[in-house]
């Protein structure tokens, strides 16, 4: 099974413990407390649908990471080099590459750590 199955499929389980948790009449803020997640996502996964969410999740299992064509450098840089903050990484992308996209620097540090775990 993939990550992206496996976070799929971890937001399924969410999902359906939070409609569980309403039916039995708990609040949205004893629901976030307990499934220690943020109220918000509460009410957003309660005024999905089932098949919103499914679609929702397919979208999200679908998407494309913009930093995808840079996984070779990062790991090769991550296999060389293994404390490389995020930060110096993105300053590397940007100095090897003068089309490399215009992301955030938290993007570059999700992606780094993306790619540590996974190398």
């Amino acid at each position: 099974m993939t990550r992206k199955e496996q976070n799929k499929l971890s937001k399924m389980i969410l999902y359906e413990e939070i409609h569980r948790y309403r039916d039995e009449k708990k609040s949205i803020r004893w629901i976030a407390d307990r499934l220690r997640i943020n109220a918000r996502t509460v009410k957003k996964y309660l005024g999905m649908s089932q098949a919103e969410f499914e679609r929702h999740s397919d979208n999200m299992m679908n998407r494309v990471c913009k930093l995808e064509p840079y996984t070779t450098f990062v790991v090769e840089r991550l296999k060389k080099y293994p404390d490389t903050p995020a930060a110096q990484m993105h300053d590397l992308l940007k100095e090897s590459y003068p089309d490399f996209p215009e992301v955030s620097p938290k993007t570059v540090y999700n992606f780094v750590m993306r790619e540590r775990q996974e190398y």
